[in-house]
């Protein structure tokens, strides 16, 4: 992907959430709907509720870009205590453990100059420590490559310090295709015989929410659903919180008044045994969560709702690939998705003699680690 013009300036304003107000919600609107890359976890209906329920005491600041009256770029912002192991403030753009993609939102085409703008206002803004760090990015994506170019042309140094991967969903085959061409013969003859063995407990039916009021009973049947499970186990489910559950709700009912949710449910004789929260930006999509009733794991319900999933995708006509959200190594959509997402973080220094001292210091330390990492690892094994 070629980075984009810097024909256009922007004016970029960075303020603290809560003493200036967020843009106007259809102006939002219009920028995830325009932007280069998608990113449903900075848009309005998701990024003011995370806001609202899962904000810590740290500080928050947004970035906004406007080109005239029209909102042209927007990022939440943070400063980060530590740089991996190095106590090292700098500034980062603002994630929660619900955020899983870091992508600022950008119109088309103006990625270089958001950029640019960006790094001329955080050089200004004397709260702004250290350096840029932006994590969640796609590698060689418009804005990864704008960021870049940016840096560039300010004699910056702009390096991938981390990556991974994570599995995506991208392919011209029909599912049953898909399946044969990427399933080992004998695991798609077991998936069918639990199917048959599920079928034997009564009727089996897939159906995706369609009409807004069944909305919230949907969403508390998947709350309940999502606590039965080792997430509920582990603290980790949605309802083992006031505000993970008020969180829950307030971005479900956004996610729907805005045309972004796709919810799939999976019954058997009337009772939800899976569901599916996808969130819709076509040409993109994102499989956000999935619960499923784990008294019937022996029939592998996550599996089921996930090949449904993954059936309806490859059939739909505005959705060219979507994101997994899920770990790098992910044993089970893993082993179902065969394409793969790279993730990057990159570092960028700002100006100032101490801010560029520590950045230096913090590179030094992660050379130094990789140069140990490299020591460590046998040739010709991967690391």
């Amino acid at each position: 992907m070629r980075p984009s013009s810097t024909a256009t300036d922007l004016e970029v304003r960075i303020t603290p959430v809560g003493a200036g107000e967020l843009p106007d919600p259809q102006a939002w609107i219009a920028l995830a709907r325009n932007a280069g890359e998608a990113n449903p976890f900075f848009e309005h209906w998701y990024l003011t509720a995370a806001l609202e329920h899962l904000r810590d005491a740290r500080p928050v600041w947004i970035a906004q870009a406007w080109q005239g009256a029209e909102l042209a770029g927007l990022m939440p912002l943070a400063i980060q205590g530590n740089y991996g192991r190095v106590p090292a403030r700098h500034v980062g753009n603002w994630a929660h453990y619900q955020c899983f993609m870091g992508t600022p939102l950008v119109r088309a085409g103006l990625e270089r100059a958001w950029a640019a703008g960006l790094l001329r206002a955080l050089d200004g803004a004397g709260w702004a420590p250290g350096f840029l760090s932006l994590s969640g990015l796609e590698r060689d994506g418009a804005n990864h490559l704008g960021l870049c170019a940016a840096a560039a042309q300010l004699n910056r140094p702009c390096p991938i310090v981390h990556h991974k991967s994570r599995a995506l969903l991208h392919s011209e085959l029909e599912g049953e295709a898909y399946l044969e061409a990427h399933i080992r013969a004998k695991k798609r003859k077991e998936w069918r015989r639990l199917g048959y063995r599920i079928a034997e407990l009564g009727t089996l039916v897939s159906t995706m929410l369609e009409d807004e009021s069944d909305l919230s009973d949907w969403c508390d049947v998947y709350l309940s659903l999502e606590a039965a499970g080792w997430k509920g186990e582990r603290g980790a489910a949605f309802a083992n919180g006031a505000a993970t559950r008020s969180f829950f709700h307030r971005m479900m009912a956004g996610a729907w008044a805005t045309g972004r949710l796709e919810f799939l449910r999976l019954d058997l004789n009337g009772e939800a045994i899976a569901m599916l929260i996808n969130f819709r930006t076509p040409p993109a999509s994102w499989s956000y969560k999935i619960a499923y009733d784990e008294r019937l794991s022996r029939f592998s319900p996550g599996v089921m709702i996930e090949i449904e999933n993954l059936m309806r995708v490859l059939a739909d006509p505005e959705i060219d690939w979507m994101d997994s959200c899920a770990v790098e190594d992910h044993p089970m959509i893993n082993s179902l998705w065969a394409e793969r997402r790279q993730i990057v973080q990159i570092s960028v220094p700002l100006s100032g003699l101490k801010r560029r001292a520590t950045y230096a210091l913090c590179r030094a330390a992660e050379e130094a680690s990789a140069r140990v990492r490299a020591w460590r690892t046998p040739a010709g094994d991967p690391e």
